[in-house]
């Protein structure tokens, strides 16, 4: 065993631990940083697959770009910073779904590969990775887009505080110096200063 691959463990370990700590956490903003983190060792593990384009990608675009739309939705929503006991739930069905989800994926892996070495290809390059992301992988990409607008536009459209609310509610009563003459309306305020008057 190299040092890289003890790297690659040491970062896989992080990885998941951060993972773990997304999903188990009752603070909404410090799931979000420990996605940071988990993030952060994805990354790494790319950066010692010698793979650095695709590690920078992973720091810009998922690291600073979708962790940021996260804390903006947190935000924008007013949701509670502090811990909340709505998210202290039972948490078996998600472990036995994630357990079950890995051990499938692990006996699949091990089924397929055993132990046969995979050579590595030829390293990649910005123009390879940029013909097979618009030229193969161009539907996905595109989608992925709408799919960061849509959650950037539901988490606006949440933070509005008029939206949904009945006709009645959104009306704006009129100010204390607003009177009309005759039978117009009246604000309450000087309504009850003329009751108190002899």
């Amino acid at each position: 065993m190299t040092g890289a691959d003890v790297l690659l463990l040491a970062l896989g370990v992080v990885a998941v631990g951060a993972g773990a700590l997304v999903v188990a956490t009752r603070h909404l903003v410090r799931a979000g940083l420990w996605l940071v983190v988990c993030l952060g060792a994805l990354a790494g593990d790319y950066l010692v697959l010698t793979a650095e384009l695709v590690a920078w990608v992973q720091v810009l675009i998922y690291v600073g770009a979708v962790v940021v739309l996260l804390l903006f939705a947190v935000m924008l929503t007013r949701a509670p910073i502090g811990p909340s006991d709505d998210l202290d739930r039972p948490g078996w069905a998600a472990a036995l779904v994630g357990g079950g989800s890995g051990l499938g994926l692990a006996v699949l892996l091990i089924d397929a590969f055993r132990w046969s070495r995979v050579d590595l290809p030829a390293a990649g390059t910005a123009e390879r990775l940029g013909e097979q992301i618009f030229r193969s992988w161009v539907l996905p990409f595109e989608v992925l887009s709408v799919l960061l607008l849509a959650a950037l536009v539901g988490a606006i459209v949440l933070s509005r505080p008029d939206i949904g609310r009945p006709a009645a509610d959104t009306a704006v009563a009129p100010a204390d110096g607003d009177r009309t003459g005759g039978d117009g309306p009246v604000s309450a305020a000087s309504a009850a200063d003329e009751g108190g008057r002899p």
